[in-house]
């Protein structure tokens, strides 16, 4: 169903996090959420849906954002490996695209400054996608990741944290 996945992460100018996602495949058979009003919505990972997760590289801490191709997403804030820590509403929702080509699927996710920790210095990052055949009902999904450091697929794994990006300091 799935020849490749391609992600890319980058910090803008004003601080954002903008995110593309690109599946390459047979998307007849690659299950697609149909399109909705933004949300958040929790277990989206449940169907395809694309993961970011960023941690500082000297704390246990670390985020995740996830992104559908419907336009629902969600964010969670981790004090340490899945432990989820008290807040973890974002002040604005990311801004998720989604298009779709003869046998391209693209996302693209744009999570705007003021819903990210403000970390200054390395930024460890995790790209991850969960995608689900349309067409099976026994091992539907395939987990993609940046890299897989245990035996079985775990996003929460600081090992697949393997993009990291400079974060300026904050201005005095």
């Amino acid at each position: 169903m799935v020849r490749a996945v391609e992600a890319q992460a980058r910090l803008l100018a004003d601080g954002s996090l903008a995110l593309t996602y690109c599946v390459w495949g047979d998307m007849a058979r690659l299950f697609v959420p149909e399109p909705q009003a933004a949300d958040r919505r929790d277990a989206l990972w449940e169907h395809t849906c694309f993961e970011v997760f960023v941690a500082p590289a000297s704390a246990d801490s670390y985020v995740e954002f996830n992104f559908s191709p419907s336009g629902l997403w969600a964010a969670y804030a981790f004090s340490g490996y899945r432990q989820r820590a008290a807040a973890d509403d974002p002040r604005l929702a990311p801004t998720i695209t989604t298009h779709r080509f003869a046998g391209r699927l693209e996302v693209e996710a744009i999570v705007p400054a003021a819903s990210l920790p403000h970390w200054a210095g390395t930024w460890h990052v995790g790209l991850s996608a969960v995608l689900e055949a349309r067409d099976v009902t026994h091992d539907a999904h395939s987990y993609w990741a940046l890299a897989h450091p245990a035996e079985r697929p775990d996003f929460h794994h600081r090992g697949s944290f393997t993009l990291h990006l400079a974060v300026p300091p904050l201005p005095a």
